[in-house]
């Protein structure tokens, strides 16, 4: 094993056998083939989510920790710049591009496109890919770090708190800690990312690019008067400022707060909101399935099921044909994942644990997309080694231009966390239950396609037309 490695497992390991000794204690309650009558059920699922911490309630808690109400004005600024091609210096993109309404505004892709699209968002999108699968941006109020390399972090653990910076790679580094959100600082970033929507012929710095975004937008009079719906300055003959159209941003993102779903009517004391067999699944999730030792939901994991730590999980390494990214490894065809932000070889192929929250509407998984249903994704984590090496991109049905060849999956697997280096056995019913909890227990029906399709404007203050959204089902 590579030292690299060594020094991660030997990190983790104090870790690994904490959460087996708790998980073996709690497993002991909960009967493998067998369960109880509806009652006793409901007391088991209850006591575990009480010792878990979970309550079913942070979405109430969204306006308390911003400190005033959601401004619904400015959400609804920030929805139409979220459609609004203006906001990309290559005119091809905007942030619906990736983060669409089709399915949680999140990626419709495996891996993402971003310029050089031929303007339709869905299955047919097509151009040059990024290097990761854009994440849904639903709850991500909650998330104290942002991007599945972790690389917008809040250093205080919490997302509403900047007293100890937000991180960020170079070159803003802790530049926007004195932004009020994380959410808010990072809205700084999209519009600068050039594979993603600034393209390369703009000639300038990160600074540079965001001036000529807001020219655009003072040189709309439609957004100049929305804006000064809520900034006097600009309703005064001030201009729209970056940190405007910051606020505007975040504020729609904090309109996506969906969390609302069947375990947290449980967790409030809604006993049917549940069906048994997803009861079931949940003391599954939680016990001896032990997803909850990094889909947590206590402490900074804010219930979102996910301890926004980073983890290898032996994720199959798949790389597009073309790509406006430079890929790592020899073959140029792998991910190194958090080593990119922190420069430290141990944290080769880590990536943040994904929160589960609303899961069931993506339509791939892990960070690169390489499973296309969640069953698989599901199963991939009850015997990583088995998966990995007995994986195809054929099996999985991917696009024609991530058909491979594969990245080497043995560097990865020689890192793996040691939480998952042990199978997981569940029978076929428990496995079943497992994934009824997670594709209909955490969803929240708000969040379903035929609700968020209310929000694609028909016209925007532009004039620019809006792209082609492919409503179909996950």
């Amino acid at each position: 094993m590579s030292s690299r490695c060594m020094v991660a497992k030997v990190r983790l390991v104090v870790l690994a056998v904490g959460t087996l000794l708790l998980l073996t204690s709690t497993a002991s309650a909960q009967h493998r083939d067998t369960f109880p009558g509806n009652d006793s059920l409901d007391q088991q699922l209850e006591a575990v989510l009480l010792g878990a911490g979970f309550t079913g309630r942070i979405e109430s808690t969204l306006e308390a920790r911003l400190g005033r109400r959601l401004d619904q004005k400015l959400a609804d600024v920030g929805r139409l710049l979220w459609f609004d091609t203006i906001t990309g210096l290559n005119n091809d993109n905007t942030c619906a591009g990736c983060h669409s309404p089709t399915h949680g505004f999140g990626d419709t892709q495996s891996i993402a496109i971003g310029i050089q699209n031929n303007g339709i968002v869905g299955p047919n999108r097509t151009g040059p890919r990024n290097m990761r699968r854009a994440p849904m941006v639903i709850n991500n109020a909650f998330f104290p770090r942002l991007m599945l390399n972790s690389r917008f972090v809040a250093l205080s653990g919490n997302p509403f708190d900047n007293s100890a910076g937000f991180s960020f790679p170079s070159p803003e580094a802790m530049s926007l800690s004195s932004q009020p959100h994380l959410l808010t600082a990072q809205a700084f970033i999209p519009p600068t990312e050039r594979t993603e929507v600034a393209g390369f012929d703009f000639v300038g710095d990160n600074d540079a690019i965001r001036a000529e975004v807001m020219e655009r937008l003072n040189g709309i009079e439609e957004y100049r008067k929305l804006f000064g719906k809520t900034f006097p300055e600009v309703q005064d003959g001030g201009s729209i400022t970056y940190d405007m159209f910051a606020r505007a941003i975040a504020e729609f993102e904090f309109s996506l707060t969906f969390a609302d779903a069947p375990i947290d009517r449980f967790g409030r004391g809604q006993r049917n909101a549940l069906t048994d067999d997803e009861k079931r699944g949940a003391l599954l999730f939680f016990g001896t399935a032990r997803c909850s030792a990094c889909h947590a939901v206590a402490g900074q994991s804010n219930e979102m099921f996910s301890d926004f730590q980073d983890h290898v999980i032996g994720v199959p390494q798949i790389a597009p044909q073309v790509t406006n990214n430079a890929f790592d490894g020899p073959g140029a065809n792998e991910d190194f994942g958090k080593e990119q932000v922190t420069g430290d070889p141990a944290d080769r192929y880590k990536f943040r644990t994904s929160p589960l929250r609303n899961v069931a509407i993506q339509p791939a998984f892990m960070h690169n997309g390489a499973f296309t249903n969640l069953e698989d994704a599901m199963r991939h984590h009850l015997n990583v080694f088995s998966s990995a090496q007995s994986y195809t991109p054929a099996s999985q049905n991917l696009a024609a231009d991530l058909s491979g060849p594969t990245g080497s999956i043995e560097p990865v697997l020689a890192c793996i966390d040691p939480l998952l280096t042990t199978p997981i056995t569940l029978t076929d019913a428990e496995f079943n239950q497992l994934v009824a909890f997670v594709r209909n227990g955490l969803l929240d029906r708000r969040a379903r396609p035929e609700n968020l399709a209310r929000l694609v404007p028909r016209s925007l203050p532009s004039g620019r037309p809006v792209l082609i959204f492919e409503f179909s089902q996950p």
